[in-house]
């Protein structure tokens, strides 16, 4: 009787000490790879005193770098208040990540940040595996143009207009202008060369990029009307422990668009 207890204390102490060790080893690799998950709850966010935030970097007027490298536009401006408000800090600081599109909604799934203000349009496909706070901007499918000619939708008709490939935009421009001709392009780069050389007069994309066009091309303007309307908004990690992080975000938008801040510096970035 005294053996049998004596082999089944001694498998219990090995199977303790060979799980602590795979932990330990797990824990090793994890950090040693650079891999650690940074995403964290409000109480860790508003202990350690700053947020880690995936933003645009090359998307003006959002996320972009100045002549000097260094991040602006609205997004840049959200994150860095929002860092304030839930560290409860005037010295909060933001950990800027910039990302691909390809990877905005990743870098959040693998909690490599707290959260994601990347030009990210709020769907319901996308809401099954992140959350989503209120807007903090509608933005639209606009066209830009620089013939002086065209002045409003119909000035379109049966003339060439720009489109990316495969993109939600085309359904759009052959619901407002049915009997125009699109070509298809595959960046915005593109889509100018195509207008310069006169292959097309008009582009129909996201107005929040488009106005970062009019900036840095001043012959070119946005026509007023819109052909749609996208909430863009904060991408946040799903979990009943992320709950009170996103109450919160969403709580101190719903207030900077009650105050006027988020519009007022919507127009200070120029955009529409």
């Amino acid at each position: 009787m005294y053996n049998g207890c004596n082999r089944w204390q001694v498998i219990t102490r090995l199977h303790l000490v060979l799980s602590a060790t795979i932990f330990w080893i797990s824990c090793f690799s994890v950090v040693g790879t650079g891999l650690a998950a940074s995403a964290a709850e409000m109480p860790e966010i508003q202990q350690r005193g700053y947020l880690t935030v995936a933003v645009k970097d090359n998307l003006r007027p959002l996320g972009f770098k100045d002549a000097k490298g260094n991040l602006q536009g609205l997004e840049i401006d959200l994150a860095q208040r929002l860092a304030v408000d839930l560290v409860g800090k005037a010295t909060a600081k933001v950990k800027f990540k910039p990302v691909a599109n390809r990877d905005r909604l990743s870098i959040v799934l693998d909690k490599k940040v707290d959260f994601a203000i990347a030009r990210v349009t709020a769907t319901s496909s996308r809401a099954r595996i992140v959350n989503f706070s209120v807007p903090y901007y509608l933005d639209s499918t606009v066209l830009v143009t620089k013939d002086a000619s065209i002045q409003q939708l119909s000035d379109l008709a049966k003339r060439k207009i720009a489109v990316l490939n495969n993109s939600s935009t085309i359904a759009k421009v052959r619901y407002y202008v049915q009997n125009a001709e699109l070509v298809g392009v595959d960046s915005y780069d593109e889509a100018r060369e195509e207008i310069e050389s006169n292959a097309a007069v008009a582009f129909a994309a996201d107005a929040s990029v488009l106005s970062g066009w009019v900036q840095q091309y001043p012959q070119y303007r946005l026509l007023p009307t819109k052909l749609s309307t996208e909430p863009l908004s904060v991408v946040m990690p799903k979990g009943l422990k992320y709950d009170e992080l996103r109450r919160n975000v969403d709580q101190a938008i719903a207030r900077y668009l009650e105050e006027g801040w988020l519009q007022q510096r919507s127009l200070y970035w120029g955009l529409p």
